[in-house]
């Protein structure tokens, strides 16, 4: 059997092992990750024949690996399907080979194709447009006729009028008007029935034909449904224990009924499976993307991503067991300095929020500003916090001391009167020296909390910016204006290829992770809500 363990082409002798497993959420690539991605990437920059497709854009990955005699190795791999195959000697195979010919997924496939086929065959037939065509007509001539007729209708009732108003009509002259009316009301209930049945009889023989295609339809939803069933259940994940789980158990016990198409087949799966499989010890482990960004989300050539929320996070809780792994670190306290006032009075306050709090209370437990606020002003009433900063993000927050007063100065956000001034700093040079990035947002459903820029889902956001200062190193110093006030707006319009393409330092969403996000709100103007006072509060970044 092929090993697809590589090895070390530098010497990394000198490089301390990890104490712990990689948390696959949140982390910064050990060096020894780094080493083996240079070699991964060294590798695909000498397939030419795979250059097309790389160009859009893949997802890889490496473990670094113990084998049972100690020496030190790493695994590769990559996310889905590269060049119409999921096995290529350089990466570990997949979990379950899904591709291959003689297996039970390409046979029903080929099944669920041919009923494909047969539905576009029915649906592009002469004869179904033509049983469309004649129905439309039918409608469209029935409403033509009938409103011809409703016309002359009107016309005859407005003549036998006149006739009654011009001067005595005799009896029999009275009951020639009535009959008259009564004979035309009847003509035209005949004719509507008459459009009526020949209308039912086009939608007839065209519901004939919808009901073969719905009836193909539902036994396709019915043998894709249960595919994908029998599929997952192929994929028998193991972690280092030993112990084995399929997709199905996996999803059902994080509260998922059904596992996300592709589950199972990102890199990280993949490496861990393999290692388990032939008792090689995971040591850590990295993914990095390679190639163009995608469409709407946002990815950079070279940079390292964490693991996936939606496909990736119940497998690899499980995979990871038994395993001592880094702790979460964003459950962990990130902030350095304690909260700040810079400016307050009997009504509200102004603080400088440290980098790495949050603002308002989470799911685990840290101390956040609302708390914060509790325990310095315990007489406060009300929401507290006005508006919310990143938990990564530092600088000046404003929190209202009473409930009215919170109400007033969220209103001056919601009609954008409040202006807002960051400073950041940027991996990347930027041109032109000022502008504006128009580029709406929405949540990425698959990896909470990144947003993607969509034209068809997001909500307007506008940033403008000025370039302060830039650096021999490729750094930008420059104040951001955000005109909107959506989620990670200032850090996708920085990194995004379409805004300023060039991320914040240390964002590990969309850029490279480093000590701390550089970005900070440096300025904050609004009008008191008591006095009526135009207040300015600015506070320095601290770097």
């Amino acid at each position: 059997m092929q090993s697809h363990i590589h090895h070390f082409e530098s010497d990394v002798q000198a490089i301390p092992l990890p104490a712990r497993f990689t948390y696959p959420f949140h982390y910064v690539p050990h060096p020894l990750c780094v080493q083996a991605v240079k070699q991964v990437q060294a590798y695909l920059s000498t397939r030419g024949d795979w250059a097309e497709e790389l160009s859009e854009g893949k997802m890889f990955g490496v473990l670094v690996v113990k084998d049972t005699d100690g020496q030190l190795g790493f695994l590769a791999a990559f996310s889905g399907i590269l060049a119409g195959k999921n096995m290529h000697t350089y990466f570990v195979p997949p979990v379950y080979d899904l591709l291959r010919p003689d297996g039970f997924f390409r046979e029903e496939e080929s099944r669920i194709s041919a009923i494909n086929h047969r539905v576009e065959a029915l649906r592009t037939s002469e004869a179904y447009r033509t049983a469309q065509w004649a129905l439309d007509e039918a409608e469209q001539q029935s409403k033509c006729e009938l409103e011809k007729e409703r016309t002359r209708l009107a016309e005859a009732k407005a003549a036998r009028n006149l006739q009654r108003r011009q001067g005595s009509l005799s009896e029999a002259e009275q009951g020639r008007l009535v009959r008259e009316s009564q004979h035309q009301k009847a003509e035209y209930k005949r004719l509507e029935r008459r459009w009526m049945e020949k209308i039912a009889a086009c939608r007839q023989a065209l519901q004939q034909y919808d009901a073969r295609l719905e009836a193909w339809r539902q036994e396709r939803h019915r043998r894709s449904a249960a595919l994908q069933q029998a599929l997952f259940s192929q994929f028998r994940m193991l972690n280092a224990r030993g112990e084995a789980k399929d997709l199905c158990t996996i999803f059902q016990e994080a509260g998922r009924s059904v596992p996300p198409a592709g589950a199972g087949e990102c890199a990280a799966p993949k490496l861990l499976q393999y290692a388990y499989l032939h008792q090689l010890h995971p040591v850590c482990m990295a993914e990095f993307w390679w190639g163009g960004s995608p469409k709407n989300e946002l990815r950079r050539h070279g940079y390292y991503y964490p693991a996936c929320r939606t496909k990736c996070e119940p497998i690899l809780k499980h995979m990871l067991e038994g395993l001592e792994v880094d702790p979460n670190p964003l459950a962990l306290p990130q902030y350095r300095e304690n909260v700040r006032v810079v400016w307050e009075d009997d009504y509200l306050l102004v603080v400088d929020k440290p980098a790495g709090m949050l603002s308002v209370p989470g799911k685990d437990g840290q101390l956040s500003v609302w708390e914060w606020m509790r325990r310095y002003c315990p007489q406060a009433t009300g929401p507290l916090v006005v508006h919310r900063l990143d938990m990564a993000t530092s600088g000046l927050l404003l929190l209202a001391k009473t409930k009215e007063v919170h109400a007033a100065l969220q209103a001056q956000f919601e009609t954008r009167a409040v202006k807002k001034r960051y400073v950041a700093l940027l991996d990347g040079e930027v041109s032109p020296q000022s502008g504006f990035v128009r580029l709406p947002l929405c949540p990425d459903p698959d990896n909470r909390p990144r947003q993607l820029v969509s034209e068809e889902y997001g909500k307007p956001a506008v940033t403008r910016y000025e370039v302060m200062e830039q650096d021999a190193a490729g750094h930008t110093r420059i104040a951001l204006y955000p005109l909107t006030g959506r989620t990670h707006q200032l850090r996708v319009h920085a990194a995004h290829p379409l805004g300023l393409d060039a991320p914040i330092v240390g964002d590990a969403l969309y850029g490279h992770a480093a000590d701390r996000l550089y970005l900070h709100a440096e300025k904050l103007e609004f009008r008191h809500p008591v006095t009526g006072h135009w207040i300015k509060v600015e506070q320095a970044a601290m770097f």
